[in-house]
Formats: structure tokens, C-alpha cells, sequence
């Protein structure tokens, strides 16, 4: 449970890092570079949580639950063979 927490915690952090790029773009009309840094920023906790959700994978800590598994219907048996 703590690991989804991270992880939207995460998801929210890095959109509030884009809002805040898209804010000082609008209102920043001298050259600031607080929108480059806010960017950056953003860039910066994407790859940290990718990287964190491979080892998390690896570790064990986290498991695919496969998108559609339950709608696809197994093979069926032949039984003629």
C-alpha cells in the first residue's frame, strides 16, 4: 500500500512541476529562467520514478496486473489431436 502512495505522490508532484512550468510561461515575460528549472525539475522526478518502478519490479515490491488478462479467453483444447 505504501508503494501506490509513493507512486501518486509521485504522479502528482511531477504534474504540479508542469502546471507550475506552464505558469511561469505565461507570466514570466522576462527571459526568467524559473521555466527551464521547473522543466528540469519535472524531467528529473519522471526518470526517478521510472527507475524506481524498474527496481521495484525487480525487487519484487511490485507486480503487473496485465491489461485486459480477464477479457481474453483462454486457448482452447483440441481435442481431436
Amino acid at each position: 500500500m505504501f508503494t501506490k502512495v509513493l507512486i501518486v505522490v509521485a504522479l502528482l508532484s511531477i504534474i504540479a512541476s508542469l502546471g507550475t512550468a506552464l505558469f511561469y510561461l505565461l507570466m514570466d515575460r522576462n527571459r526568467s529562467p524559473r521555466t527551464v528549472k521547473a522543466l528540469t525539475a519535472r524531467i528529473g522526478m519522471s526518470l526517478a520514478l521510472f527507475f524506481l518502478l524498474l527496481i521495484g519490479y525487480q525487487a519484487g515490491l511490485l507486480h503487473p496486473h496485465g491489461l485486459g488478462a480477464a477479457a481474453v479467453p483462454p486457448p482452447a483444447a483440441s481435442a481431436g489431436r
